[in-house]
């Protein structure tokens, strides 16, 4: 009997998606936190959503055509070591007392650059590790694992940015630095220390067959991904559905300012918020790891996201801390229902010598999900205020469902989430 627990390669993968998940989650709690102390501007925690996402879109192509051509793990071992970069500009700023907004979105910038080979390298080589009747377990696993590691580490992040100044107080004596600064530096500093880790375990799986290169591949290649995709209506209603409810209904750049001014807390507070969607997608994705969807995984994937969008709406009439918390952990439980059906149903039919490029275009919609997401929130509450704008979201993604439940009728037919 096949086992994931008896799959070392995949092992390997999974300890290094968890290190470098929580050195991310923890960099995204400090960032928000001290973009919005500094400028105190919705706009600006938008632009740092803006600035992550137009590289991820400008390299999609060219990553996923590198990813179907080189060795994936190399591929993600660099997008790793240039997040390690950001780790380390970002700690050395905040040492030195001079970090400012346009130093946050210009490694913003890189950070998003890390991500356009990231993320189609991850989803490429993911198949490669598991047999295929062990895939959707494999997925509903890495999804589960990865939730954790984002329920605990932006509420670690968020207790060491608090408890660094404290911490450093009673050793003012060995430099004559703000303490203030050193909390987010304290942040930083265990991203990169995990990153490092996440790029030991990547390097640390046996190499796959890689296929021929192609010398000079031209726009057709380039854009078969594309074309793949428009071509299968239920993937392409999958994907799509899930870019315009959460670039819609998603909340999470406005955080910082309702941790702050809205419920009136502190770095703590925002930590334990960016960790509630995660822990509701923890238990949803320990029980599809064990009890997979076996019918009608179409109407599941359209009742999901409509929780999501009700559960938005949840989240920005609250007013208070544990109402939050709990809307957003049903935001979380919903959107892991999407996550499994969605990346089981991409990985399954796509094949192996197209999954870079598949991925890569997947990683754009994804991206545009939550970076270009972030930016429309940003935009939106400097208009309607945040509450407002997370409000008008949630309506927004319940209105999507309702379209591509028509739109894309395949879709909501789809029963099994088994290999074609």
């Amino acid at each position: 009997m096949l086992r994931l627990r008896d799959q070392a390669d995949y092992l390997r993968l999974l300890t290094a998606r968890i290190a470098g998940t929580s050195a991310n989650q923890m960099l995204l709690v400090a960032l928000g936190w001290q973009m919005y102390d500094l400028t105190r501007s919705a706009w600006q925690l938008g632009l740092v959503g803006l600035v992550q996402f137009l590289p991820a879109l400008l390299l999609t192509l060219p990553a996923g055509h590198l990813v179907d051509r080189h060795d994936r793990r190399r591929l993600l071992a660099l997008s790793l070591s240039l997040q390690c970069t950001v780790a380390l500009g970002l700690m050395l700023a905040s040492l030195g007392a001079a970090l400012s907004a346009g130093w946050i979105l210009a490694l913003s910038v890189l950070l998003g650059t890390a991500r356009a080979v990231q993320m189609p390298s991850l989803q490429a080589l993911t198949p490669t590790l598991v047999p295929s009747s062990l895939l959707a377990r494999a997925v509903a696993t890495n999804s589960s694992v990865m939730q954790a590691a984002v329920v605990l580490a932006p509420a670690l992040g968020g207790v060491l940015y608090g408890a660094g100044p404290a911490v450093v107080r009673r050793l003012q004596t060995l430099w004559r630095l703000s303490p203030e600064s050193w909390g987010a530096a304290m942040v930083y500093g265990v991203s990169l220390l995990l990153l490092l880790g996440a790029i030991s375990a990547v390097l640390s799986i046996r190499p796959r067959p890689v296929p021929p290169r192609a010398p000079s591949p031209g726009w057709r290649e380039l854009t078969a991904g594309i074309r793949f995709i428009r071509d299968q209506p239920v993937m392409l209603g999958a994907i799509s559905l899930d870019l315009f409810a959460v670039l819609l209904g998603g909340a999470t750049a406005l955080l910082p300012i309702f941790a702050r001014d809205i419920l009136h807390s502190g770095p703590e507070a925002l930590g334990l918020l960016r960790s509630a969607p995660a822990l509701g997608a923890v238990g949803v994705g320990l029980w599809l790891a064990r009890r997979p969807l076996r019918r009608r995984a179409g109407v599941w994937l359209l009742v999901a996201v409509a929780l999501f969008g009700l559960a938005t709406i949840g989240f920005g009439l609250s007013r208070s801390f544990w109402p939050a918390f709990l809307a957003l952990a049903i935001t979380g439980a919903a959107d892991m229902v999407s996550v499994v059906i969605r990346q089981t149903l991409v990985q399954l039919e796509t094949p192996d010598e197209m999954r870079g490029r598949v991925s890569a275009v997947n990683s754009v919609f994804i991206g545009a999900s939550n970076q270009l997401g972030e930016f429309e929130s940003g935009a939106t509450a400097a208009l309607l205020g945040p509450v407002g704008a997370v409000v008008a979201g949630g309506l927004g993604t319940l209105c999507v469902v309702l379209l591509w439940w028509r739109w894309f009728p395949a879709l909501a037919r789809r029963d099994s989430l088994t290999p074609p």
